[in-house]
Order: structure tokens, then sequence, then C-alpha cells
């Protein structure tokens, strides 16, 4: 599938607002608010696939010199070290339709990359135990149950070192 990836605009925000809610139970989401906050404040690490002008997805993350994700980094966006050591993924989302077509492989790849192109010494995230296969093919390595309860979920640590 052809797809464009960009950085992100504040002209982006509704449709991606819109996104995360397809993606995310209500309690995990990212509320539009949160969401232009980080378009201000991280726009170098926030990423936008397109197909055909539509907007289909996106990854974004602040970065931080941590190696792990805490709860507080979703809510206060003051909390991104632009020139930290660590691209947090915040969340990774691909309208269901277009699931299952290589576009958040293209996605990750996209910000991994960019992590390396900026210096940084890794990739981190929190996801759930059934997505722990996927984000190893990647080379993230599993850290354990993390101390996260974002959303009221159980979260697990994962790691992807330079």
């Amino acid at each position: 599938m052809d797809v464009t990836i960009r950085k992100v605009e504040i002209g982006d925000l509704e449709d991606i607002s819109n996104i995360e809610l397809m993606c995310f139970p209500v309690e995990e989401a990212a509320t539009k608010a949160s969401l232009k906050k980080r378009i201000e404040t991280f726009p170098d690490s926030f990423f936008i696939a397109e197909h055909e002008g539509k907007i289909i997805g996106f990854v974004n993350g602040c970065i931080i010199n941590d190696t792990v994700i805490h709860d507080d980094l979703f809510a206060d966006s003051s909390l991104h070290i632009q020139d930290g050591q660590y691209q947090t993924i915040f969340g990774l989302d691909v309208i269901p339709d277009y699931r299952n077509r290589g576009i958040g492989i293209q996605l990750m790849n996209f910000m991994i990359e960019s992590a390396k192109k900026a210096g940084r010494k890794g990739v981190i995230l929190t996801c759930k135990d059934d997505l722990i296969p996927y984000y190893s093919k990647f080379g993230f390595v599993n850290k354990g149950v993390s101390n996260s309860v974002h959303g009221g979920a159980q979260w697990y640590d994962m790691i992807l070192e330079f």
C-alpha cells in the first residue's frame, strides 16, 4: 500500500483525535486536548501516515532520560526533554480498516530511524501482553510488568536499545 509518512501538523488534530478513539478504549485514549499539547510540544516525534491524502494512522511519543514510561508522561507534555536519551512511543494508531497492511510497521520503522538519526540511545514503550510478540519483531525486549496503571490495564515495559 502506498503510504506517505510525515510530521504532524496542528491541522491534523481532529483526524488524529478521532483515530485515537477508534484505536483505544476511552479510559486509555489520549484526549483531544492532550493530543493538541503533544503536537505543540514534540512535533518532531509525532508522525502521520496518509494514504491518498487521508490520515490513516500515526505514532507519537515524547523524549525522556529514563528507560521506562511513567503514567504522568501521558498527561504532562512539559516532561518532554528535547535532547533526552530515549524516544517513547505513547501510541501506534492505525484505523481498523487499514490494519494488517504494513502501515504500523512503516510507522514504527520511521519512528525508530528518526530516533537513531537524532542520536537517542533507544526507544521505549508499554504494551499489553498480546502485543509483546509484535514489538519483539522490531527488536524490543520485554522488561516485565510495568508500574503503569494507565487506563486500569496491565502493561509491560519494552525497550529497544541502539
